[in-house]
């Protein structure tokens, strides 16, 4: 069953190219409501930990190093059909083949400097959301 809330982070690309209000500009006009939000630096260790679903893939450190490289911006939203409607906002991975209208269409720099990261299931929702915030900061 579909929930409402899905996760997302603004990238260290996105807020180093002061795309940041920008982007949640776009979110907000799409419908959704911010539950939860900070402006962040990941560690090491929970850059890590965050992608440890990743720690076999030839990117795994690249990856790891660029999402400690500046501050984020991670936040919980919510909308009837979130994660599939977010996954629509945001775009193809590769701005490139990505959607015009689409957030990684009009920020993202390349493939891997892609301006946003958006669960990609209810459950990876859930997972990553718990990750970032305390049940008291979710609103």
């Amino acid at each position: 069953m579909a929930t409402n809330r899905t996760f997302t982070m603004l990238k260290p690309d996105a807020i180093e190219n002061m795309h940041m209000g920008k982007i949640l500009d776009m979110i907000i006009q799409a419908g959704f409501s911010i539950k939860a939000m900070k402006y962040t630096q990941l560690s090491l260790e929970d850059a890590k930990k965050f992608y440890e679903v990743h720690s076999e893939r030839p990117f795994y450190g690249e990856l790891v190093e660029y999402m400690t490289s500046g501050p984020i911006v991670a936040a919980i939203l919510e909308k009837e059909n979130a994660v599939a409607d977010f996954r629509t906002l945001i775009g193809a991975t590769d701005p490139a083949e990505a959607a015009d209208g689409t957030i990684r269409k009009a920020y993202a720099e390349n493939k891997g400097r892609n301006a946003v990261h958006g669960s990609d299931s209810d459950e990876n929702a859930a997972i990553e959301g718990a990750f970032h915030f305390s049940a008291s900061e979710i609103f």
